[in-house]
């Protein structure tokens, strides 16, 4: 899979390069998992409060800042090669990550690979809205990262 990583502001970048690593080799694991093909393409754009706020709100009618959103680019429509490979786009606030990170006891980049496969998976059509599909989907984000020797303990405890 191809990672296309943007930041909403370049100021944002400093000091964090080696969270490109961490977000290429954590979805990279998770489209492995999940047998993306590897023409197909991603995109992460990492950015502020203020900035997935403002998604949030426009997109979610929610106002106030998030820790990660998803917009799969072909949910609901026809399955086909174009849908296979333009998977859509995934935004991660830096302000969150570091402030999970914190309150969970944690390491940045390991908050960064979280947020990064649970906004995976929400691309490829996993949910958490009801009890049973949440499983499911902390399953998913327990393989994947378990691949990567980050333990569910690591990342959020029993949330």
């Amino acid at each position: 899979m191809q990672i296309v990583l943007n930041y909403s502001e370049e100021g944002l970048r400093a000091g964090r390069e080696h969270w490109e690593d961490v977000l290429l080799r954590t979805l990279t694991q998770a489209a492995a998992v999940h047998d993306i093909a590897a023409a197909a393409e991603l995109g992460v754009t990492l950015c502020d409060n203020a900035y997935i706020r403002e998604l949030n709100r426009e997109y979610r009618q929610l106002d106030r800042p998030t820790d990660v959103l998803s917009f799969a680019l072909n949910e609901g429509e026809e399955d086909g090669a174009a849908a296979d490979l333009l998977l859509g786009d995934i935004v991660i606030s830096v302000d969150k990550v570091r402030e999970q990170a914190a309150e969970f006891g944690h390491g940045e980049e390991r908050e960064l690979a979280y947020l990064a496969v649970h906004g995976f998976l929400h691309i490829i059509g996993y949910d958490h809205m009801q009890p049973e599909d949440k499983a499911q989907m902390r399953a998913a984000e327990e393989e994947i990262l378990g691949a990567l020797g980050i333990t569910r303990e690591d990342i959020h405890g029993d949330e």
